[in-house]
């Protein structure tokens, strides 16, 4: 069964650091690209960052540039994001998601993808 399970969430004062994890299993994780997204409450889904399988293609929302890093270690089935210098705009449910069929802008501006995580919460607060 394939499966993808964010862990690292949490509470984190603005200004700080954050990393997230996605865990594959069930598939082969090299064979798909991978994105984190997010949504805050009453707002739409925004793709957040997304990487290709062999990771030599990266999409940042305009959002997050310059402060987010994704990357992934395919021998883990894995895909990290890096989140620094936090802010509370950034507060939001997480969810990473998996697909083998797409390019990494088309995943992350559409927002669309095969398989989901049920989400890690991140809270940027004082």
């Amino acid at each position: 069964q394939l499966q993808v399970v964010e862990s690292g969430g949490g509470l984190v004062q603005p200004g700080g650091s954050l990393r997230l994890s996605c865990a594959a299993s069930g598939f082969t994780a090299e064979y798909y690209a991978i994105g984190w997204f997010r949504q805050a409450p009453g707002k739409e889904r925004e793709g957040v960052s997304c990487i290709s399988g062999s990771g030599g293609n990266i999409y940042y929302a305009d959002s997050v540039k310059g402060r987010f890093t994704i990357s992934r270690d395919n021998a883990k089935n894995t895909v990290y994001l890096q989140m620094n210098s936090l802010k509370p705009e950034d507060t939001a449910t997480y969810y990473c998601a998996a697909d083998a069929f797409t390019t990494v802008q088309n995943m992350c501006v559409r927002t669309r993808a095969d398989y989901w995580g049920q989400g890690t919460q991140v809270t940027v607060s004082s």
